[in-house]
């Protein structure tokens, strides 16, 4: 099928937003006014927030039906991507909407953008308040302070990346730390034992960790909960929660560096 645009066609477009954590209270104007004007939304968020977005604009439509029990994710992320772009390719305004930051740890709103200017419609994404962001303000931490590390749970495992325990290490979606078949929503103590005997590579079993998890509601508060890496495999844990590993050391001064730095500052 030819998909291509020409001067006649009704010339549709997407923007990716979002919402922000908090309910109501993180969704840019701009993004705002994207959801109002558009032909129509998609929308990939809680259902409290979907009825939200709702009041806002009526022409919506849930990406979460696409979701199934047993149902690999990655499928469920591709229809999502068709779903949209159908109506794109119908010559409609369309604004899909995805939790916390719309690039942050989700596929379908890069590969939407992707496909939509490959086949030469205006898309672009819309930066939304991320859970990073409010854990920065919620724990104050300055991840500029001693430098910050970020990674998803699993592929930290699987990949084994370079990292620096003198800085802050955070790890997202902990719950599903170790999971293989992509089609549950949570791994077990087991797999996340395996987690915590790499981090005892670098780490002292007693070390003070974090599991962080971003208020929803204006009125909640952010759940901020200390134990020693050693319990982390039996904590509790949903697929809001972020594992937060302070730095285990000092960072250390690379003298030859310095020296190096100082000399060139004489020669100016």
């Amino acid at each position: 099928m030819n998909t291509s645009v020409s001067a006649d066609t009704p010339k549709g477009s997407i923007v990716v937003v979002g919402p922000g954590i908090m309910l109501g209270a993180h969704l840019p104007p701009r993004s705002r006014n994207y959801i109002e004007k558009a032909d129509i939304v998609f929308s990939c968020c809680p259902p409290i927030i979907n009825r939200w977005l709702e009041t806002l604009n009526p022409n919506f439509n849930s990406l979460l039906d696409l979701y199934g029990e047993g149902k690999v994710r990655s499928q469920t992320y591709q229809e999502m991507v068709d779903a949209m772009m159908a109506a794109v390719r119908d010559g409609l305004k369309v604004v899909a909407v995805y939790y916390g930051h719309p690039g942050v740890f989700a596929w379908s709103p890069h590969k939407v953008i992707e496909v939509a200017k490959s086949e030469g419609y205006a898309a672009h994404m819309e930066p939304g308040i991320s859970a990073d962001a409010c854990l920065y303000a919620d724990m104050g931490i300055d991840p500029g302070q001693f430098g910050c590390q970020s990674f998803e749970a699993s592929a930290f495992m699987f990949y084994r990346p370079r990292y620096e325990p003198a800085s802050y290490l955070i790890l997202w979606q902990p719950a599903l730390a170790g999971e293989l078949s992509i089609t549950t929503q949570h791994s077990n103590a087991a797999q996340r034992q395996v987690l915590v005997e790499l981090l005892l590579e670098d780490y002292p079993s007693g070390h003070q960790i974090a599991i962080y998890e971003a208020p929803f509601l204006p009125l909640d508060k952010p759940r901020i909960d200390w134990f020693a890496l050693e319990d982390f495999a039996n904590q509790r844990l949903t697929m809001n929660s972020t594992l937060v590993i302070p730095p285990a050391k000092k960072m250390q001064v690379d003298k030859t560096v310095l020296e190096k730095l100082k000399r060139l500052q004489q020669q100016v």
